[in-house]
């Protein structure tokens, strides 16, 4: 990959993805419907943003081209893209809405959504200032990246227009397309179906592999593409060759939690990799990557590089390895969970030879919230609270038997003799302590929401068991 930065252009349809976060506990007297109780309202850029977004994550500079209403929601809108550091060329028609999806979320559960939206075609005026607008600025970039969402901004003729113009100034076109009628996308270098949208744009029942070759086949006559693509899912994303041979990259998402606007990701990951000129193998594996991290996350989602290669670091570890994280490493785990409005529960120790009664003040731990980060002593710490003789079992194995742990999600070593420098990174909504603290001041308590405390199992403990051991010895 080089190290030149992409200047990319998108074009297409621009909206805002409105969320409304709270808890369903209780039914209306109303009527047979859930009652939510809002506790947060957050707005993010969507279709076309969401492409935008992605790029700006990843390290591109984007320029926007649309058509939106002339009302609040464009304002907001605008201020958004700008807020992000993107560039834009938007023109704001009176007759139009700007699009507005809603949505509520439970107990991470999307409820309900509604739309506030113009659908018909952009008006004739528009189109070709827009296509004045490309026509100057075209030569700045290197690719254009097209997310035809429906919502009328990539009619037929706006989008034969951009292809022509990128012919003439040799410039890739990829596209996110939208309908049954993939005529409309003659010329383009590459287009990101889904498996169903291949198989209504083709009428091929893609079930085997066969039946997708086919389907690409038949891509490639419709829209005379030079790289015939269908995202498939969980399955990864397949092309068509030079010779006529299907490539299969598969995916590799461990979690998938949220599935909306993976297919903006792969986009802009194609357009990115290919715009840092990388050959198309390589940038379907880097969007799987990409996307892999999109899917374990709630709504709208992006991927920076960091993650992308911490993700596929994890990969190459084994599952309990990935679970043992740096400080660095926990910070941005933390921040991705909190973005998921996950509850985290921390707690710490040295669990130096485990038995029942370790696991189960864990289990209880866990049950407190959603994720469970354990602050584990180094060797060096064990040595000044415990003595010489301690640790019988090193660092490096007691966090590895504690990951391998179903109630342990995170593993952190710390060296300090307290957690706290930790606790700050973390920020837990619960930090839990032994019951033995009972009436004393808990390290950390001033930055968690809550302190529980958990009882220890009578009779279990690590000293205990190297007391019989000696005694057995002896």
């Amino acid at each position: 990959m080089s190290n030149k930065k992409p200047n990319i252009l998108v074009i297409g349809d621009l909206m805002i993805d409105h969320y409304l976060w709270g808890d369903a506990k209780r039914i209306s007297p109303e009527a047979p419907v859930q009652v939510i109780d809002v506790a947060k309202e957050t707005t993010v850029l969507g279709g076309a943003g969401n492409v935008i977004n992605n790029l700006i994550a990843l390290g591109s500079d984007v320029t926007v081209m649309s058509v939106i209403g002339e009302d609040n929601i464009s304002k907001e809108l605008i201020e958004m893209i700008e807020d992000i550091g993107a560039k834009h060329f938007l023109i704001c028609d009176k007759n139009r809405k700007t699009t507005k999806k809603s949505r509520i979320i439970a107990s991470a559960q999307q409820i309900v959504r509604y739309d506030n939206e113009t659908k018909e075609p952009i008006s004739r005026e528009s189109e070709s200032i827009l296509v004045d607008n490309l026509l100057r600025i075209i030569d700045e970039f290197d690719l254009i990246l097209v997310s035809d969402y429906g919502k009328g901004v990539i009619t037929t003729s706006f989008m034969e227009k951009i292809n022509f113009c990128a012919y003439g100034m040799e410039k890739k076109v990829l596209v996110d397309p939208k309908g049954e009628n993939y005529t409309k996308y003659i010329g383009s270098y590459l287009l990101t179906p889904n498996k169903k949208e291949a198989s209504e744009a083709t009428g091929v029942d893609i079930v085997d592999e066969a039946s997708l070759k086919k389907a690409l086949k038949k891509l490639h006559n419709i829209a005379s593409l030079e790289i015939p693509m269908i995202t498939l899912s969980e399955d990864g994303i397949a092309i068509l060759d030079d010779d006529y041979n299907v490539v299969v990259k598969p995916t590799v998402a461990r979690e998938v939690f949220d599935v909306t606007g993976a297919g903006d990701t792969v986009l802009a990951s194609l357009g990115y990799c290919i715009a840092k000129d990388m050959d198309i193998e390589s940038a379907m594996e880097f969007a799987n990557l990409a996307a892999g991290v999109v899917v374990g996350k709630l709504g709208s989602a992006t991927a920076t590089q960091e993650e992308i290669e911490e993700y596929k670091s994890s990969l190459h570890k084994s599952s309990i390895e990935s679970h043992i994280k740096t400080f660095q490493q926990i910070e941005k785990t933390v921040s991705r969970l909190k973005q998921q409005n996950k509850k985290i529960v921390f707690t710490n120790g040295c669990f130096d030879i485990l038995h029942k009664g370790h696991v189960q003040y864990l289990d209880k731990a866990k049950s407190f919230g959603d994720v469970l980060i354990l602050g584990l002593n180094s060797d060096a710490s064990v040595k000044a609270l415990k003595g010489e003789n301690r640790p019988i079992n090193c660092e490096d194995d007691r966090a590895y038997i504690l990951a391998a742990l179903e109630s342990v999600d995170y593993v952190v070593k710390f060296k300090e003799d307290t957690p706290y420098n930790l606790i700050k990174i973390v920020e837990p909504d619960i930090l839990v302590k032994g019951g033995d603290y009972e009436g004393k001041e808990v390290v950390g308590s001033d930055i968690a929401k809550e302190v529980r405390l958990v009882q220890f199992v009578d009779g279990k403990s690590t000293t205990k068991t190297i007391e019989k051991i000696q005694c057995c010895n002896s």
